[in-house]
């Protein structure tokens, strides 16, 4: 499938296949560090790690569960990576969150390769080099801020990201005889489009149909290069037909065995339901302020791509100075990614992670002649970013309440025990807690929290601490108590909670 001589034409000499290496091993280091002091952040990755637990625990690869519950929300990509993390590291916070580091590497270096392959954007930058400008766009994507945040959280983001640029790579490298004359690859037409279509497969596993972007890029670009040969290029029926195979093996015994349930609460809720309403808070169902929200995504770039941001508008000048094919369809590409995540209301800053690596490649194709600069914030960034990796979760971590009560009780919790809360039902909750008590959390209220400690057998109880007195009135002299306060980040407030646990 991937001749030798290609791989070679890609990967280059012996020497830069190392350094491609080296790279690829230090991002997943800087990626990694401090993973496993902090506590995984409700809602979302404690739901990733146990419903990659429960997959292992059932033997169930193809239907996603939480809390022994049909978890439709995402595709299984994340999830797989996960089980096979727990198979190498065990079922803890560091294996949850190393798959999103593996793949903030793999862009980083899918950055590298292909910006080492892309030409100069101008001559009077001919000293920067082909290598210089593939390296330090990984760089850039690799030191931004939101690319900081995901490759440490245990979410599927980053996989979405790594198949989207491999598809917009390819996608490239197809039209590239047109794009660019110079290509040595023109009879490896072959090898990229499979690589597309089977990205975009892999892209939609890994996070839906936002994966497809690409698509568009390519419709797009089309426009500004009427040739007819490009189409029978891309070969699109037989290339969607592939794709769709791909994603069919997973889909259809999901479909079947939930009854449908996964496409319409998969793709219906989650894709349609962002796209027409706010959910979960992130944005507004109001007309006004949906429509104050639209450059949500432009203003929000400055931070998540900080500090790179800083040479946004020098890029803006540069591109309206000189700019060519390349840079069409990388503005094109990261263009459609805002455009779509800024007409759709639900909003989060990290939604356009997926244009950052076309951006990466324009910011070091246009303003990477000061060398200076980018060293100095390379490194300035570098040393901050491990500084809050280190240093931050030290502090921060005593007031994660799920993983400090979890702390303070692990000696007396068992297998066979049971638990339920009152009030407080962050997934964390599963995520720690079922890591030594096998059975699964029962949410409770005030009525049937007294009941739910009169049953037999070992249990356990967690509950606001205002309330432990007149929810538990009688204890009996075995239990054992265990108080904290924290945050729930989920909910943005202060939480004061008491674990009341029955031994026997």
């Amino acid at each position: 499938m991937f001749p030798s001589d290609f791989v070679d034409a890609i990967l280059g000499s012996p020497l830069k296949s190392i350094n491609y290496a080296l790279f690829f091993l230090g991002c997943i280091v800087f990626h990694s560090i401090g993973t496993w002091s902090l506590p995984l952040i409700d809602r979302d990755e404690p739901r990733f790690a146990e419903a990659s637990r429960e997959m292992i625990e059932r033997g169930d690869y193809v239907v996603p569960y939480f809390n022994n519950q049909l978890r439709l929300d995402k595709p299984p990509f994340a999830y797989w990576a996960q089980v096979t993390s727990y198979r190498f590291f065990g079922e803890n916070d560091f294996a949850a969150r190393l798959p999103s580091a593996i793949a903030a590497a793999l862009v980083a270096l899918t950055i590298f390769i292909w910006g080492s392959r892309l030409p100069v954007a101008s001559a009077s930058q001919a000293t920067i080099g082909d290598n210089r400008v593939g390296f330090w766009a990984a760089v850039i994507f690799t030191l931004s801020l939101q690319t900081f945040l995901h490759a440490k959280a245990a979410v599927a983001d980053m996989w979405l990201i790594l198949f989207v640029t491999i598809a917009h790579w390819s996608g490239f490298e197809l039209l590239r005889s047109s794009i660019n004359q110079a290509s040595k690859l023109k009879d490896r037409t072959f090898v990229w489009w499979f690589s597309f279509y089977l990205a975009l497969a892999l892209g939609f596993l890994a996070k839906g149909p936002i994966a497809w972007t690409p698509l568009l890029t390519v419709a797009a670009i089309k426009v500004f290069i009427p040739e007819p040969h490009l189409t029978r290029r891309f070969k699109f029926v037989r290339g969607i037909l592939l794709m769709i195979a791909i994603v069919s093996l997973w889909g259809v015994p999901a479909l079947i065995r939930t009854h449908g349930e996964f496409f319409a609460i998969g793709i219906g809720r989650h894709v349609i339901g962002r796209s027409f309403g706010a959910m979960e808070g992130h944005g507004s169902n109001s007309l006004g302020i949906y429509l104050l929200l639209v450059p949500f995504y432009f203003v929000t770039v400055f931070a998540s791509f900080f500090p790179w941001s800083i040479k946004l508008p020098e890029l803006v000048r540069r591109i309206r100075q000189n700019r060519d094919e390349t840079d069409d369809y990388l503005i094109l590409g990261a263009a459609i990614v805002f455009v779509i995540f800024s007409l759709v209301k639900t909003k989060l800053p990290h939604y356009t992670l997926p244009a950052f690596p076309l951006i990466a490649l324009l910011v070091a194709r246009h303003c990477c002649g000061n060398g200076q600069f980018f060293k100095r914030c390379a490194v300035v960034a570098v040393c901050a970013y491990f500084t809050i990796a280190l240093v931050v979760p030290l502090f921060v971590a005593k007031f994660f309440p799920a993983h400090e009560l979890f702390t303070r009780s692990h000696d007396y919790l068992r297998p066979e025990m049971e638990f339920g809360a009152v009030d407080y039902q962050e997934p964390s909750l599963v995520w720690y807690f079922r890591s030594r008590a096998h059975g699964f959390f029962t949410p409770l209220n005030r009525k049937n929290a007294t009941d739910f400690m009169s049953g037999t057998g070992p249990r356990f109880i967690i509950v606001p601490t205002q309330l432990a007195g007149e929810i538990l009135r009688d204890p009996e002299s075995t239990w054992k108590t265990f108080s904290t306060n924290g945050f729930n980040v989920a909910k943005g407030r202060q939480v004061d909670l008491t674990l009341v646990l029955k031994p026997e």
